[in-house]
């Protein structure tokens, strides 16, 4: 199952154990409030724009992207899994 920004639910540590998936969750993920959002940023804009995911927008990978950070990985490993997931959205 692939989510709106490209990850793999699949590969997620807390899939079916706290998230049943950002689609089934409406981007409800644990972790947006602790940035102060009630859903996460990259699911709120797709849906905002009405798409199925970011690949459908033109600004892959966006700024949203890049901000949107796993503290427990270091800048070089995030901006390649950005990079990454924009190749697989953009395959869908």
């Amino acid at each position: 199952m692939i989510t709106a920004c490209g990850c793999d639910c699949e590969d997620c540590r807390e899939y079916k154990k706290s998230c049943d998936g950002c689609a089934e969750i409406k981007g409800r993920v644990f972790w947006a409030p602790y940035m102060g959002d009630e859903v996460c940023p990259i699911y709120g804009c797709c849906d905002g724009k009405e798409f199925s995911h970011c690949g459908e927008c033109d600004a892959l990978p966006c700024k949203i992207h890049f901000d949107t950070r796993d503290p427990s990985v270091t800048k070089e490993e995030h901006e390649a899994g950005v990079h990454e997931r924009a190749v697989r959205l953009r395959g869908l």
